[in-house]
């Protein structure tokens, strides 16, 4: 029986020779089972616990029976436990050990020290580990040419952080999708021109890096998978990308988004629900104004630089308002403003998703399709610390749609905005 797990021998010497263990363990393959060339007979006195590790692969051997003073197993279900041998005096400290098999490994241990026959146990040859047995698991690979890329062997399923940059790779490695311990995938600066939806099957990723790749869109899709409670770092900068979806906003443990050197011309109309947000970059883009939803961010830093932004008019208004409302107006409006629950069970989807991309009135209220837009200008300021400059001349203003849901309404803003302009 084997078991692969981090060991520590600790003598029960050091102390009094002033010593101390190292208090960490060290990558090894445990074995259970008797020395090559002994003869298979009754009772268990030839079974040894052997520890292999990268240092020693031939490995260190302790006889089992009757020789365990005790076993202790309080933390066995976060795969640690201690073996303490009589003779020679040490313990031997087991972690980071799947708990099953360790509960099924200690449990021969007891057998063979109580003296159990050895037909009955699991036992194992006592051949020093393979390399790849005791090699500490690899965690991290950077790759940065395409004559690095490894085109006939698989990465490491352990890897946690991938980068495969300047690999010109014109679409992800379906490789890439069975790593599902992976939480930082880095491929930038290659020629991506699509992203498969299996993306969302990296439950722990964390950090996507998708700079200087051939992306003309984000799939929906990705939006509404698991990275929904996972991702919180989207570098989408030095694309194609002309737009972003509206399931967009789902990613909402978002903290870092780079959007900038693409070619937007609209934020997702919902970005105010990525609450998590705390850096947004969109420079260089074709962006005209910022959406209403804006104002509902709390930033630590924007850079909006290099943005064709129109000059707002307060005073030509978009009039998309129709009067009377029409019934399907007067419904949405009244789902929304009380609240009342809809889904795709009790609506038709293309009614949903109108609802869901309702405009919100300076009233508070909701409005559809019958609605009175203006652009006016807004502070950066009051949705971030710190604030890249707009423009050359030093401007940290930026035009943002907002909407009304009535004459009434607009009229009473337009008095406001009036007296405050004299």
């Amino acid at each position: 029986m084997r078991l692969q797990c981090e060991v520590e021998v600790v003598s029960r010497l050091l102390p009094t020779c002033g010593l101390r263990g190292r208090g960490r363990g060290t990558r090894a393959l445990l074995s259970l089972g008797r020395p090559p060339g002994r003869a298979r007979g009754g009772g268990g006195g030839g079974v040894y616990l052997m520890v292999c590790t990268a240092r020693d692969r031939v490995g260190a051997r302790y006889k089992v029976q009757e020789n365990i003073e005790r076993f202790f197993t309080r933390f066995v279900e976060e795969g640690k436990a201690t073996v303490r041998l009589r003779e020679p005096a040490v313990d031997v400290c087991l972690s980071k050990a799947n708990a099953s098999n360790l509960k099924n490994f200690l449990s021969a241990v007891r057998l063979a020290h109580q003296g159990t026959d050895i037909g009955a146990l699991p036992l194992s040859a006592l051949v020093p580990a393979k390399t790849s047995e005791v090699e500490k698991p690899k965690t991290k690979m950077i790759i940065t040419s395409r004559r690095d890329y490894p085109l006939t062997k698989n990465f490491p399923y352990s890897l946690e952080h991938l980068q495969a940059s300047y690999c010109k790779l014109a679409r992800i490695d379906m490789r890439v999708l069975c790593l599902k311990k992976l939480r930082k995938l880095d491929l930038s600066h290659n020629h991506i021109k699509q992203l498969p939806a299996t993306i969302g099957d990296l439950i722990c990723l964390q950090e996507l890096n998708l700079h200087d790749n051939h992306l003309e869109s984000f799939s929906g899709a990705l939006c509404n998978s698991t990275l929904q409670k996972s991702l919180q770092f989207l570098d989408l900068s030095q694309n194609k990308i002309k737009a972003l979806p509206i399931q967009f906003c789902q990613l909402r443990e978002l903290v870092n988004l780079k959007l900038d050197d693409n070619e937007l011309i609209r934020l997702p109309f919902k970005i105010g629900q990525l609450d998590h947000l705390r850096f947004l970059s969109a420079a260089r883009n074709k962006l005209p104004f910022l959406p209403s939803d804006f104002r509902k961010l709390c930033l630590e830093n924007l850079d909006l630089f290099g943005n064709p932004f129109e000059q707002p008019n307060p005073l030509v208004p978009n009039i998309q308002l129709k009067i009377p409302l029409t019934l399907l107006e007067c419904a949405a409006r009244a789902t929304i403003n009380y609240r009342i629950p809809y889904g795709c069970h009790l609506l038709p989807s293309h009614l949903c998703e109108d609802l869901e991309v309702a405009k919100t009135c300076q009233c508070g209220s909701a409005c559809l399709s019958s609605f009175i837009q203006i652009t006016v200008t807004m502070n950066l300021h009051h949705v971030a610390h710190t604030v890249v400059l707009v423009d050359n001349m030093g401007g940290t203003e930026a035009p943002i749609i907002c909407y009304f849901c009535s004459l009434d309404c607009y009229s009473q803003f337009l008095d406001r905005y009036l007296q405050s302009n004299g």
